[in-house]
């Protein structure tokens, strides 16, 4: 997949010194260059055959060791052109030859790439340099790098862990739901054995994870292996930087991966979109019993669950701080105390005003033996309300949350607000303990619900002022056993919603999550590489920066399945996997230690992933980001089919899958440009306009979307531009991020040299030609796979079957291709 080729006479080392070729065959060329040091090379005579391989040995001018090799392939297209190097003609056909310059020494990567933290991610770089003519005749020069990124392995381990801790505290949560009848219990213990499975399956996979050396990505080859599932195929970075005589340099970098899918579950039966929509309506129109929630009302249940479990140890934390302050006598701290103490506390409040939490509470009450709601009592209520004795009525599949005539949903509101009138006594309290120190103002920053005591606090307040803490202390307890009281029945109500997720056909619900899970890490780990390689390139532009944490980012994937055979499938595997990665927001934070690796919390339904950064480069961030702003990121996902494949299935298949996923996407990337007009100032919407009209690339996009034209790449260009023009981060995808991968990215990047950087127009072809040839990127076939490091002799054989492309004018071309390809093996291996 690598685009290497140089249109010259001579070629250019790493830091831009010119290593002369002779324009006639001699026997040596000896020159001395600047390349970490000053070094020899030493190349052997020159001979005029079509292809020749010539390696260099770099050593150090000491007579050091050997620190890497070059490669240079020498093309043969024609006799060399007397004249200066810095002015050519193209009159003449073939009059200059293609040199392609490679350095396998990790050293050769430039200064700028060479910082800790892009080095902690990257690892094996491979560069090539070359130069172009421009349309004007003059130079411009190329460095590609290609690299290879340890977090391939890091995020899927990093990912594991994270569900086996949750998945194990969401086992405790449901042995802790307490007495339910013989039906829920039994149901119960049955998804228990069910999960504690999976969790020895997981923890047995990150084992398998943990013992993995030696590649940093998991090869094409590796694809069906059960303790690889979670790793994704092939991620590279490919980057392309141009230096060119009369623009500003430019650096285009695009992560190449394979379709996020989970290839070891196959694809039988589809992929995760067909799966999850045939399980949610298998589960609507059942009749298993179990009471049905919703998909958004699960996916609330575990938010609420999630800020429960942040949200009181803060809130108890804050209120030992307070006391604290009250044991200090200092006004000044017992206010800040009390305004964080009250903005958590609120939000604590506000988690419970969802409908889901009273009905959650009445669904579990039936499912008590006898229908009794087992509580204990309340420490703002003297007397525990009567429980009632009629048995509920049979359990049956519920279309909604089941009404009991004798449960007291008003119970619910006076627990809740407990909490709150507690708040607002303590609240009171500190007004007037400041005032009576006499305070200038009160600390009654958090008065907003319910409505204080005033015999509570007139009975405390009589004590002398020397005794804050005892007088606030009283109120503080009775403010955590609120919060205890409506913690625990919250807790156990909403665990019993996602019980019901489970409830339902055991193993296939564990097997999507499961499937869900391979996928969303694959594509997580190549998101969380390039936003890292996106944010170190862009840290000093400030226009950036400031769009990433007021929109966030866009972030593109070209995808190039098919929709036939079993690359539906993984098209629908990566659809949801994809769309998945909106649940994922960032957040940077300084390094503390050369440990640069970035971290992940949170939850299925919602990931924070900490970037880390040197000291220095923290320092340089906007005040927004460096406060712990979560930055968010836009996933779109556009595929178009370009191989045989696709032409069977747009001939006598079915292309909507694709046609739905590339209208669903163009919605979102809509959604995207609206909110980016609207948010960002006007001056930097300009510098946008000036370079494109974002607005008629659009309506362009949604014009080709429309028009369902067969195999029509335009969508692909299309989109790939909005998002360089919108500082996104782009994403290419086939099966396995190889030959189809390698075909667009070297297109994409012969396109950009000419559209923005005026390559010659002679030299278009000439240059993909050559990017695509199997001496500058590497075999195609499988016995020359560069993945199996092994490198065979054999001719190429791409040249003598008819190209793929001549069956984009008419799919009738296909059986013939297919009879003149078989005639050409037979007579090969004849």
């Amino acid at each position: 997949m690598w685009s290497r080729v140089l249109y010259a006479d001579h070629f250019l080392t790493s830091n831009s010194h010119y290593l002369n070729l002779p324009r006639k065959p001699s026997k040596y060329v000896h020159q001395r260059r600047s390349f970490l040091g000053y070094a020899s090379f030493k190349v052997g005579e020159l001979l005029k055959s079509k292809e020749q391989l010539l390696a260099l040995s770099l050593r150090t001018s000491d007579g050091g060791k050997v620190v890497g090799t070059i490669e240079v392939s020498v093309v043969k297209m024609g006799e060399i052109e007397d004249g200066e190097a810095d002015h050519i003609t193209t009159d003449v056909q073939g009059q200059k030859c293609a040199l392609v310059c490679e350095c396998t020494a990790p050293e050769s990567v430039n200064g700028k790439d060479n910082l800790p933290f892009l080095n902690a991610v990257l690892k094996n770089p491979v560069c090539k340099l070359y130069r172009f003519p421009t349309s004007d005749n003059k130079w411009m020069r190329i460095r590609e790098q290609m690299s290879e990124s340890i977090l391939s392995f890091h995020i899927p381990k990093e990912l594991i862990s994270l569900h086996i801790k949750e998945d194990l505290c969401r086992n405790q949560e449901l042995k802790e739901l307490g007495e339910l009848s013989p039906h829920w219990d039994n149901l119960r213990k049955n998804v228990l054995t069910h999960c504690d499975q999976m969790v020895n399956m997981y923890q047995d996979i990150l084992t398998e994870l943990s013992k993995e050396t030696g590649s940093s990505f998991k090869s094409s080859s590796s694809k069906g292996e059960k303790t690889l599932e979670f790793v994704p195929v092939n991620l590279h970075l490919q980057r392309m930087h141009v230096h060119s005589p009369h623009l500003k340099d430019a650096l285009y970098d695009v992560i190449t991966v394979g379709a996020p899918a989970a290839h070891f579950q196959g694809f039988k039966n589809g992929g995760l979109r067909k799966l999850l929509h045939r399980f949610e309506m298998e589960r609507r129109n059942t009749g298993y019993q179990f009471i049905y929630y919703s998909p958004e009302n699960t996916a609330k249940a575990k938010e609420v669950l999630s800020n429960i479990n942040q949200l009181q140890p803060l809130i108890a934390t804050h209120a030992d701080l307070l006391l604290n302050s009250a044991s200090q006598h200092s006004p000044d701290s017992l206010k800040n105390s009390l305004k964080m103490l009250s903005e958590k506390t609120e939000l604590f409040v506000h988690a419970f005003k969802d409908q889901l939490v009273r009905s959650a509470l009445l669904a579990l009450y039936t499912a008590r033996p006898g229908g009794v709601l087992k509580k204990p009592p309340s420490p703002k209520n003297s007397t525990e309300e009567s429980c009632p004795q009629d048995p509920p009525p049979p359990m049956r599949r519920q279309d909604s949350i089941p009404h009991h005539s004798d449960y007291d949903e008003e119970e619910w509101d006076r627990v809740w607000a407990n909490v709150g009138k507690s708040l607002n006594c303590i609240i009171a309290m500190v007004d007037k303990l400041i005032e009576r120190d006499g305070g200038s103002e009160g600390g009654g920053d958090g008065s907003k619900d319910g409505e204080e005591d005033p015999s509570l606090v007139d009975s405390i307040i009589t004590r002398p002022r020397e005794d804050w803490y005892e007088q606030l202390y009283p109120l503080i307890l009775t403010l955590k056993d609120c919060m205890g009281e409506v913690v625990n029945r919250a807790k156990q109500s909403l665990t019993f919603v996602l019980l019901q997720e489970l409830a339902y056909s055991l193993p296939q619900c564990l097997m999507l999550t499961l499937r869900r899970d391979i996928v969303f890490s694959q594509a997580l780990a190549g998101l969380v590489c390039g936003f890292i390689i996106k944010l170190h390139t862009s840290l000093h532009d400030p226009g950036f920066l400031q769009q990433l944490h007021t929109v966030g980012l866009i972030v593109q994937y070209e995808g190039l399945l098919s929709t036939y055979s079993d690359e539906i499938g993984m098209l629908e595997d990566m659809a949801v996997g994809i769309s998945d990665l909106k649940k994922v927001a960032f957040k940077i934070i300084e390094a503390k230690s050369n440990d640069v690796l970035p971290v992940i919390t949170g939850r299925r339904e919602h990931y924070v992933v900490e970037v880390k950064l040197p000291a220095r480069m923290f320092e340089a961030l906007p005040l927004q980001i460096k406060e712990g702003q979560l930055l968010h990121v836009h996933p779109v996902l556009f595929n178009v089919g370009i191989n045989e494949q696709q032409t069977l299935a747009e001939r006598f298949g079915d292309v909507s899958l694709q046609e739905s996923i590339n209208q669903e996407n163009f919605e979102l990337l809509k959604e995207y440009y609206t909110i980016f007009m609207e948010k960002m100032p006007p001056d930097y919407i300009s510098h946008f306009q000036e370079q494109n009209d974002l607005k008629g690339l659009l309506e362009n996009l949604h014009q080709n979307i429309q028009a369902k034209k067969r195999k029509n790449v335009e969508i692909m260009w299309l989109a790939a531009t909005i998002c360089r023009k919108l500082n996104g981060i782009r994403f290419t995808c086939c099966k396995s991020a190889k030959d189809r991968t390698s075909m667009s990215v070297t297109l994409e990047q012969c396109s950009i040299l000419r559209d923005e950087h005026q390559l010659h127009k002679d030299f278009f072809i000439r240059a993909l030609d050559c990017m695509r040839s199997r001496q500058t990127q590497g075999a195609l076939s499988e016995s020359d796979d560069p993945e199996t490091g092994c490198l065979t002799d054999n001719k190429p054989t791409s040249r003598h079957f008819y190209p793929v492309a001549l069956l984009l004018v008419s799919s009738h071309l296909l059986v013939v291709w297919l009879i003149l390809s078989l005639a050409l093996l037979l007579a090969k291996y004849q």
